[in-house]
């Protein structure tokens, strides 16, 4: 009986990618604090992950070889944020003491996801060799 991945970590995976894309884009709003005319930027993380959902759920499969390999995999892009602060003069939108607490909280998720992969590798580890070490 062969193994199914995508069954044992479910979204889990998608969602390390998703957050570290955000971590990116966190990490480029925090850099450009002092830009002028630089625009706050950040990712749906819902949105993105509703986007992997409906990929995972998708049934296309090659039934041949020598058919094209087709993904349906879009890229999680980034959207300007709204900024919740007046423009003080140089059109820069980043508000630094929002953009720490959007990178600490989405690093903490993104440890939060890597712990339970790590615990499902483990139950799949112990699985494999019959529980032993």
């Amino acid at each position: 009986m062969a193994i199914s991945f995508e069954k044992a970590f479910g979204l889990h995976p998608d969602a390390l990618l998703i957050r570290d894309k955000r971590s990116q884009v966190l990490a480029e709003n925090i850099a450009n604090a002092d830009t002028p005319g630089y625009k706050a930027k950040d990712l749906n993380f819902q949105t993105a992950l509703a986007g992997a959902q409906s990929r995972q759920s998708g049934s296309l499969g090659r039934t041949d070889p020598r058919h094209f390999e087709i993904s349906t995999a879009r890229h999680a892009d980034s959207q300007y944020r709204i900024p919740n602060q007046p423009d003080t003069g140089d059109g820069n939108t980043v508000d630094i003491h929002e953009e720490r607490n959007a990178f600490t909280r989405n690093s903490m998720e993104y440890q939060a996801t890597l712990n339970f992969l790590n615990s499902r590798i483990s139950g799949l580890k112990k699985a494999l060799t019959g529980g032993g070490q």
